[in-house]
């Protein structure tokens, strides 16, 4: 089955990495002469971050989530579909991996588990992730929802 034609790939003709020498992951950019209908940066954002379960994965690393089985225990996504997410938010540079060597004073990394934590890009989104909080609160959460909470922390530094 299809996901929505939003999270289509972007034909490589339409999209561009671009890296800054201080090793900051590569952003990709999508043209937006490349978009169906009314191109604009909305949609372009949504061919970066519109795929089921990508912002989910983004919450879950803001909350501090940053292995791979707990952004999967934690989305309740399918692991496929995370791995999958992973990867895309990965080349799209709102992700990045980790190593993480806690434990080990010299630093050796084998054996050691391996992570993904957000970098600037992944970070810009989290006001996105409170508003879209806010709105579900108000219109998505039937409001006798024994599981509807108020108190959901902010993701987004003030």
């Amino acid at each position: 089955m299809n996901e929505s034609p939003i999270s289509a790939p972007v034909p490589p003709s339409a999209a561009t990495l671009d890296a800054t020498p201080d090793s900051t992951p590569a952003t990709t950019h999508v043209a937006l002469d490349s978009l169906p209908g009314r191109p604009c940066p909305a949609a372009a954002a949504l061919e970066v971050v519109g795929e089921r379960w990508s912002l989910l994965v983004v919450r879950e690393l803001a909350m501090g989530s940053g292995h791979f089985t707990d952004i999967v225990r934690g989305t309740g996504a399918p692991r496929d579909r995370v791995a999958a997410r992973l990867r895309s938010l990965e080349a799209s540079g709102v992700v990045r991996r980790t190593s993480d060597t806690a434990g080990d004073p010299a630093g050796n990394t084998t054996g050691a588990r391996g992570g993904y934590a957000l970098t600037p890009a992944g970070r810009d989104l989290l006001p996105v992730l409170d508003a879209l909080l806010a709105w579900g609160r108000t219109h998505a959460v039937a409001p006798d929802d024994p599981r509807r909470r108020s108190d959901y922390p902010r993701l987004a530094a003030d």
